[in-house]
């Protein structure tokens, strides 16, 4: 069983239910067992399913959606691990 932890501490502070509606997607998504913390979403499963580059897509699938893909960029924490960043804006 394979791991991948998400981290998402500057993600929860845009509103309260994104976590949850996120978690589920990547629960529908993959079919792994997805747990939330206060700071990261961590999905295990098979291998295929629950791969750090499969996971990556489904955030950003996640982003677009909801139309926060230009406030977030998903970016590589360490071997494993995921986060979900907040863009820094250009000031005009």
């Amino acid at each position: 069983m394979m791991e991948t932890r998400i981290n998402i501490s500057e993600l929860k502070s845009e509103e309260s239910d994104l976590v949850k509606e996120l978690a589920e997607f990547i629960k529908e998504k993959t079919g792994a067992e997805v747990e939330t913390t206060v700071e990261a979403i961590i999905v295990k499963g098979e291998e295929k399913n629950v791969s750090k580059k499969h996971i990556r897509v489904l955030l950003k699938k996640f982003l677009h959606k909801n139309e926060l893909k230009e406030y977030f960029r998903v970016i590589g924490e360490e071997e494993k691990a995921l986060m979900v960043k907040k863009r820094k804006m250009a000031e005009e």
